[in-house]
């Protein structure tokens, strides 16, 4: 069998949104460090034609972008009884929705608050309060949407775990470890759903590897 190998930093919220998939599936793989201080993201143009990461490769298989890898390893990798993915289209049209949500609605001001809250003061730059200010505003707004769509169904994809959920796995570790917080915890249903989501296994070893990493 082709060893899988993902390449990418984990101080990088793209590489562990691919790394949550394959530790959610249980998928053995190779991490192949690349070391953003040194430059080395320019020698991934060979692999990703954007020159981003993560990348992931099996075989004669290679794949970029983040949110691409995480589908393709919920299709493939599903487990029994566990798969993240509907086989009746209507409800993997929905979840794939709650999907591109994430990535156009959800991660805009979550990234932006990310870099002012946490990335800022581990290089020592100070934060811009008035971009917190009005980031927190757009996110509020999603969150809203959030709360409203979770009445209806016990996670963002439907009623049960999908990658509709894990695609949020990147902001949800680093947000909850700043102010912003709060701004989930004020709504009940979004509060259930990132605590049950943070409580999974697969989150547990992500959290694991990336503090290692970091300590």
């Amino acid at each position: 069998m082709a060893v899988r190998k993902l390449y990418g930093a984990l101080d990088c919220p793209s590489t562990i949104r691919a790394l949550a998939s394959l530790l959610e599936h249980d998928v053995e793989f190779e991490l192949i460090p690349v070391d953003l201080q040194a430059g080395e993201l320019k020698k991934m143009s060979s692999l990703s034609p954007f020159g981003e990461l993560p990348v992931f490769q099996e075989g004669d298989l290679t794949i970029f972008e983040s949110r691409t890898i995480m589908r393709y390893i919920s299709h493939e990798y599903g487990k029994r009884g566990e798969e993240q993915v509907y086989e009746i289209p209507k409800l993997q049209g929905i979840a794939a929705a709650w999907i591109d949500v994430e990535d156009h609605q959800f991660d805009p001001p979550a990234s932006k608050l990310i870099w002012e809250l946490v990335f800022k003061p581990q290089k020592g730059l100070p934060t811009d309060e008035g971009v917190v200010e009005e980031e927190e505003a757009k996110l509020v707004k999603v969150l809203d949407v959030y709360e409203e769509r979770l009445s209806n169904s016990v996670f963002l994809g439907g009623d049960k775990f999908t990658s509709a959920d894990l695609t949020h796995i990147p902001s949800l570790y680093l947000l909850m470890k700043t102010p912003v917080k709060r701004l989930f915890e004020e709504r009940p249903r979004v509060r259930a759903w990132y605590r049950s989501v943070t409580s999974r296994p697969g989150w547990e070893k992500m959290v694991e590897m990336v503090e290692k990493v970091r300590a």
